[in-house]
């Protein structure tokens, strides 16, 4: 459903000075479609949503898109939603490098038709070829890419069926040792309908009327196997009601900490200790409530330098507002209203927010998803662009007819699908079309990727935890390679810099065993690929 909003045009000089937006799913050849499984929207399952996962899954260098999908399931769907059962999956789709896409879901193998939430891609195995773990209502399911453009489904053998309500996961090396492992993020458990004492005007429960689930970490073992290590490592909460998650190193200590936005409760953020251990710090870093304190429906985070000041900042989009954290040396402060983001954002419900330079200013801009969640209500999504001097404005109006109309919005992803230098963003519309946004006008300005790889002896990877620093005069960008990012979904996993007018620029990268690598007067314009040998027996710090 949308609706299409009329809206007076600002200045004519501001809209020719900024890129904008187009819709160009048509013509891309993307026909997906999203369901909940049904025909009416009537229980929490079914109103949560998907997410969406780029990645280069057959190595060409064009990211390909996988969508998840709802699916009719007893227990959530309503039984006049009978006609849809079998008939949803999800979708993978192939980007043939000329500006379009080619399904090839059933070719591929990846057209999991369970109720699927959230989805992530990574190398565990690290052949040289890119994974696939779907998260589900029901058991989870692992894709291993075979390297000729189809996948196994190894769910069961490789231990990472978890049958609990899973929204999203990360992929990290938290020991250490080479190999990715993965912190899995569940919701709750819902009752299959039984509880239904509520306002009709709210449509049906909330979170708080159902028990929550504990997340669950697992070690990968290294010979496409993987051992639930939670309790081990100290993280065990029995009462979680995840959202999302993402890994990341906020306090620049060398190590990745997991950070969990909970739904209706406190945030988590597990710091590692140091000795294969991991801490709670989210209430002492600030990070665990909204702003003024109070619990909140967190959805997904968005993590950058906003300011430019060497330190990471975290943007959360909830249900009723949201909250902008501004990292200074001394923890995180509440900035939403100062920074100009109360206005914009505080009549909205925020799900997906994308944190980016759309505008290859240097500077990250803001995107973010809205929609009701507890009724097929439209909202209009947001972009608000970074000022460079601590402030952000509304640039939504001049930045494309999309953002003239309304939707039921929840996953979101930034990713360069064409390969022109600007980013473009993709987005799941509940129960609705995707939308393919081409940013036409962000490459007016110059701008600088950075794939980073490690080259194990059997095969090369993204080096997942790397931190990259690019620095034009007295403008100092820092970025981690942690593609799994806001709701549900997975970002591009080559870093983006906009550099302005500079035609070059200094790149530091610190690689995940703490090595630090320099490049001086790297050109503008291009693709830096950094690639860091790993031996057998090397991996471990």
């Amino acid at each position: 459903m949308r609706v299409t909003l009329v809206l007076l045009p600002l200045t004519a000089s501001l809209a020719a000075d900024l890129p904008v937006f187009t819709d160009v799913t048509r013509e891309a050849g993307i026909q997906f479609r999203h369901s909940f499984g049904d025909h009416h929207l009537d229980n929490i399952v079914e109103g949560t949503g998907a997410g969406v996962c780029v990645f280069d899954y057959n190595n060409d260098g064009w990211l390909d898109i996988y969508f998840t999908n709802g699916a009719w399931t007893k227990g959530v769907s309503d039984v006049r939603g009978r006609d849809l059962r079998g008939k949803l999956t999800n979708h993978l789709y192939r980007n043939n490098g000329n500006g379009t896409f080619t399904d090839v879901t059933e070719e591929s193998g990846t057209g999991d038709k369970t109720f699927s939430s959230g989805c992530s891609a990574a190398d565990y195995d690290n052949d040289g070829d890119v994974d696939l773990y779907v998260l589900n209502y029901g058991p989870n399911v692992l894709y291993r890419n075979n390297g000729d453009g189809t996948f196994t489904d190894v769910s069961k053998a490789s231990g990472l069926d978890d049958p609990r309500w899973s929204l999203h996961a990360v992929w990290f090396d938290f020991d250490g040792d080479g190999w990715l492992d993965v912190y899995v993020a569940n919701y709750l458990k819902y009752d299959d309908g039984k509880f239904r004492d509520f306002y009709p005007a709210q449509g049906y429960p909330g979170p708080l009327s159902y028990a929550g689930e504990p997340d669950r970490l697992y070690r990968n073992n290294g010979d496409g196997t993987f051992t639930e290590v939670t309790e081990q490592v100290g993280i065990f909460m029995p009462d979680g009601r995840a959202m999302s998650v993402t890994a990341t190193d906020l306090r620049n200590t060398g190590r990745l900490a997991i950070f969990v936005p909970n739904d209706a409760m406190e945030n988590y953020y597990f710091e590692p200790d140091g000795n294969g251990r991991f801490v709670d710090k989210a209430l002492e870093y600030n990070l665990a409530y909204g702003e003024n304190g109070q619990n909140v429906a967190s959805m997904g985070p968005a993590i950058g330098d906003i300011d430019r000041d060497g330190l990471l900042d975290v943007f959360i989009p909830d249900l009723n507002y949201c909250t902008l954290l501004m990292q200074s040396q001394t923890g995180f402060e509440y900035r939403t209203g100062s920074v100009g983001l109360a206005v914009v954002m505080g009549q909205y419900t925020g799900w997906a927010p994308v944190l980016f330079d759309y505008d290859n200013d240097g500077w990250l801009d803001l995107f973010t998803t809205h929609g009701a969640a507890h009724h097929e209500y439209v909202e209009e999504d947001t972009l608000v662009r970074n000022k460079g001097d601590g402030t952000f404005e509304d640039v939504s109006k001049i930045s494309g007819q999309y953002f003239h109309e309304k939707y039921v919005g929840r996953g979101a992803t930034h990713f360069d699908y064409d390969n022109d230098g600007d980013l473009d963003l993709v987005v799941v519309n509940l129960n609705d079309a995707a939308r393919l946004l081409r940013n036409d006008g962000g490459n007016r300005n110059n701008w600088l990727k950075v794939e980073a790889k490690l080259q194990f002896p059997t095969g090369m990877r993204d080096a997942l935890g790397a931190r990259v620093t690019v620095t034009t005069g007295k403008l100092r960008q820092v970025e981690e390679l942690i593609p799994v990012r806001g709701y549900l979904s997975q970002a591009d996993p080559r870093l983006h810099f906009g550099l302005g007018k500079a035609t070059a620029a200094t790149v530091e990268i610190r690689w995940p065993d703490g090595t630090v690598e320099k490049r001086e007067k790297v050109r503008a314009n291009q693709t830096l690929r950094l690639v860091r040998t790993v031996r057998a027996g090397e991996a471990k710090r």
